[in-house]
C-alpha cells in the first residue's frame, strides 16, 4: 500500500533528478505526475485513494477481488466458450455427487469467474465489466480462433475500449480498457 510519504518522496526524487539534468518542476507539477503514474487523474484523487486505504488498513478493512458466479445450462457449451474461445483454464470443480450440477472456477491472469449449473446461484443474462489491459491484442486473438458463434469487435466509447462478448447463455462481458493520455 502507498503512503502520502511514498508519493510525495517519489516527487521530490523526480524534481531532483529533473533539476540535476536541467528541467526545473514545482512540487506541485511533480506530484500531478505521480498521480499520472499511478492511474489517477490528479493528485487530490491519488492522495484521497491513499487515505482511504489508510482508514482502511487501520480498520483492518480489505477487499479481494470479486469473482462473479455465471449461470451455465451446459457443460461442454461452457467448456467450449470460456476454455476453448476465451482461453480460461479450469481451476477446480465441485459436484456434491454423481449426475449433480457442476459448480466449478475459471480463471485467466487476474480474472477469475465461478460458473455454475445450479438453479440459485445466478441468474442468466448478466451483465459484467472487466477492465484490462491489452484489448487489442485480447481482440485479435479471439478473432483468429474463427469461433463460428462470435467474432467480438473493438468498440471505442471515448474514454475506453471495449470487445464484448455473450455466451451460450446469453451472459455477456464486456472487456474494458481505459484510454491513457
Amino acid at each position: 500500500m502507498r503512503t502520502f510519504m511514498d508519493a510525495k518522496a517519489m516527487a521530490k526524487a523526480m524534481r531532483e533528478t529533473l533539476a540535476a539534468q536541467g528541467s526545473v518542476i514545482t512540487h506541485s507539477q511533480a506530484l500531478e505526475i505521480v498521480a499520472k503514474q499511478f492511474g489517477e487523474p490528479t493528485w487530490n484523487v491519488l492522495s484521497a485513494k491513499i487515505e482511504q486505504n489508510r482508514k482502511a488498513a487501520v480498520a483492518g478493512i480489505a477487499f479481494e477481488q470479486a469473482v462473479p458466479i455465471v449461470r451455465i445450462f451446459d457443460v461442454p457449451k461452457a467448456h467450449e466458450f470460456y476454455l476453448g474461445f476465451l482461453g480460461f483454464s479450469v481451476d477446480w470443480e465441485h459436484r456434491y455427487g454423481d449426475d449433480f450440477p457442476l459448480y466449478t472456477q475459471v480463471s485467466r491472469g487476474g480474472l477469475r469467474l465461478h460458473l455454475s449449473e445450479h438453479a440459485g446461484d445466478a441468474t442468466p443474462g448478466c451483465n459484467m465489466c472487466v477492465y484490462m489491459t491489452g484489448i487489442r491484442a485480447f481482440q485479435k486473438e479471439l478473432i483468429d480462433k474463427k469461433y463460428r458463434f462470435m467474432r467480438p469487435g473493438l468498440e471505442d466509447e471515448g474514454t475506453r475500449l471495449e470487445v464484448t462478448v455473450t455466451d451460450p447463455f446469453n451472459n455477456r462481458i464486456r472487456f474494458m480498457e481505459i484510454k491513457q493520455g
